[in-house]
């Protein structure tokens, strides 16, 4: 019988797509920069996922895995071609092997807001798929990119062709690629690309086809700036982002640009930004932390296209604060294996004390300190933290120091 229970539970935990945002103790790795095609990239990967596994991350968020026009991969063409800038499709399938092997879920990187198309069709526009999988027509594509659709139901992505959600045949198509990604292929998690771009109405038709163990969304605009730079209400950016949580059904995560956009600022002696009017974390991490995926970069805010970078001297402060905070922390490639081996150990190590001391995406926060050089708070029962150069410590025998660095401080219970 105990054979048989834990294979049902293994199948359990296969398809209960609700379980990674209820248990809430994920750690992610963003496994790549906007360079990583240049360099045998899942191989590269392979080689570090026993690294990747001991330091506590619970996933991975790899680039995206289909054939594309420009080598990052997000000008998608031919989406059931795994053969990529960054590597063969068995290249790809063999990392997915080992990662499962090293319990370490494989995200894929899901860009269905526009494909390039392969053939001139209406308009004389490159709006047609002939010739490839999917071969899709004009009808594909909404009318505001060149095509014989409806109207795009979010952004537009300019320059390329954008995909039109409201026909029936697209989404089925896409669920059909969704479900080969999640079934066949051996990808476990998602994150959706430009999702301002479209309906998140189908990001939860998509999510509840395709069963992702775990979904983020990428929701970004800009922060609310005033002549002075960056305003300390940030409440109507965060209001978007949670609105789009809610229309995705509640099933999807999405990245917490604004907990990004203000703790960039607050690292340069401005820590009283760290909590907002009612005394909580001013980020999406302060209304709704189980749907808050918090990180200081990625491949477009820093690596080299450097759009909204963290400032680079105050990068160990950042992930002293997302790392014992609640949210699900998501940590930068560059910044734990390309910026020395320092800050990949202190980085483990606060992955170690968030373990230890149980703090999960909706553990407790009561800030004690929010002035211009210095921030205090515990989180949940156990934990106390400290950034800045202000002094400060916790009050009371039953706290020791846990690890400490340059301008944080961490203790424990």
């Amino acid at each position: 019988m105990g054979y048989y229970n834990n294979v049902f539970d293994e199948c359990n935990d296969q398809t209960d797509t609700g379980r990674v945002l209820r248990d809430g103790r994920e750690v992610i790795l963003q496994a790549y920069n906007w360079e990583s095609h240049k360099y045998d990239w899942w191989r590269n990967l392979d080689g570090k996922v026993p690294d990747i596994a001991k330091s506590g991350f619970t996933s991975a968020w790899l680039p995206p895995p289909s054939q594309s026009l420009a080598p990052e991969g997000y000008l998608p063409q031919d989406l059931y071609s795994l053969n990529s800038a960054y590597g063969s499709e068995h290249l790809l399938k063999s990392l997915l092997r080992k990662m499962k092997q090293y319990k370490v879920r494989a995200m894929a990187d899901i860009v269905i807001n526009h494909r390039v198309g392969t053939t001139r069709g209406h308009g004389g526009m490159y709006n047609r798929y002939d010739g490839i999988s999917l071969p899709w027509d004009e009808h594909a594509v909404t009318s505001c990119t060149g095509g014989l659709g409806n109207r795009s139901t979010g952004d537009n992505f300019n320059g390329v062709p954008n995909v039109d959600h409201t026909q029936h045949f697209v989404r089925k198509d896409i669920i059909g690629w969704l479900r080969w990604l999640r079934n066949t292929v051996g990808f476990q998690d998602f994150r959706f690309d430009f999702a301002r771009g479209y309906s998140a109405s189908y990001v939860k038709e998509y999510i509840g086809a395709a069963k992702p163990l775990f979904s983020v969304g990428e929701c970004w605009d800009s922060c609310n700036y005033n002549g002075h730079g960056l305003d300390y209400n940030q409440d109507s950016h965060r209001q978007r982002i949670i609105n789009w949580i809610d229309a995705a059904g509640q099933s999807s995560a999405a990245f917490d640009f604004t907990t990004k956009g203000i703790l960039q600022e607050a690292v340069k002696g401005q820590y009283w930004r760290l909590c907002d009017a009612q005394g909580k974390p001013p980020g999406v991490m302060g209304w709704w932390p189980s749907r808050a995926v918090t990180f200081l970069d990625n491949h477009d805010t820093g690596s080299t296209q450097a759009h909204w970078p963290f400032p680079s001297h105050y990068i160990m402060e950042g992930y002293a604060y997302i790392l014992t905070h609640p949210g699900i922390p998501s940590v930068f490639y560059d910044h734990f294996y390309d910026w020395g081996s320092s800050i990949h150990d202190q980085i483990v190590k606060l992955i170690d004390i968030r373990r230890r001391q149980d703090i999960h995406s909706r553990s407790t926060v009561r800030v004690l300190e929010a002035q211009s050089n210095l921030y205090a708070a515990i989180v949940g029962e156990k934990l106390c933290m400290k950034l800045g150069d202000g002094s400060w410590c916790p009050s009371g025998r039953d706290w020791t120091l846990a690890t400490s660095g340059h301008r944080y401080a961490v203790w424990h219970k």
